[in-house]
Formats: structure tokens, sequence, C-alpha cells
């Protein structure tokens, strides 16, 4: 495999792993109000490949964020409790926001990672030419 094969596939991956972060990021966001929902949270790993001779970035398991969610006392709420509280998802939008907002730059990184390789194997290219 040649070297712009493995930078290639190393940034692809982190892309792709960042994505995946932007869709539980996503999914968060549009759960921030319904109850009782736990916010999701994604690690990532470092795998190597061992055909391809590269590392590659890989989500793990989704988890969810053990963080009690805020109770509101509401009695007529059909979803409240023997006492009258309703449990509110444990969603800050603030941190969602962060979240959203790194993993974007993390993906235009890796992104420009990938056009700054593709920009040298073309100029080793041309000069090869000449």
């Amino acid at each position: 495999m040649n070297p712009f094969d493995k930078i290639s596939s190393l940034a692809t991956s982190g892309m792709r792993a960042q994505a995946q972060r932007l869709e539980v990021v996503s999914e968060n966001i549009a759960n921030k109000d319904t109850h009782g929902y736990q916010r999701k949270m994604v690690a990532f790993e470092n795998v190597f490949d061992r055909n391809e001779g590269v590392n590659r970035v890989e989500v793990g398991d989704a988890f969810l964020d053990q963080t009690p969610g805020e109770e509101i006392f509401d009695p007529s709420n059909p979803f409240a409790n023997e006492n009258g509280y309703v449990v509110m998802s444990n969603v800050n939008m603030m941190t969602e926001f962060a979240d959203a907002r790194e993993a974007t730059r993390s993906y235009d990184a890796g992104l420009e990672v990938f056009r700054q390789a593709r920009d040298m194997y073309s100029s080793l290219l041309e000069i090869l030419k000449s």
C-alpha cells in the first residue's frame, strides 16, 4: 500500500467516526424534551488493520450518560411518578453544541489531511512526469 493510501485511509476512518459522533449528537438534541431520555455518547478506538498495515479510528459501542435528569413537579403529566414528579432528559444543549463543534472541526481536520496528501501525491506525479 502506498503512503497516500495509508494517509487517506486513516483520514477517512477519522472522518467516518466523527460523522457517527454527529449522528449521536443530533439524536441527543432531537430528544432533549423526551421525558426520561438519557444522553448517548460514543468512544473511539484505535484499531490496527493487519491486512492494510495501517491504524484506523473506529467507533466503539454507544453508552448512556448516567447523570440523572432534572425532576419537575407536574402531577397532571401522564409520565409523573407516584409523587407527581416527571424525570426530564439529561441532555444539556451547551454540551451537545460543544460536542457538535468539536466533531465538525475534527472532521474538517481529517478532510484537510486528505486534501494535503492528495496535493502532495499529485505534485509527486507531476515531478515524475518531468
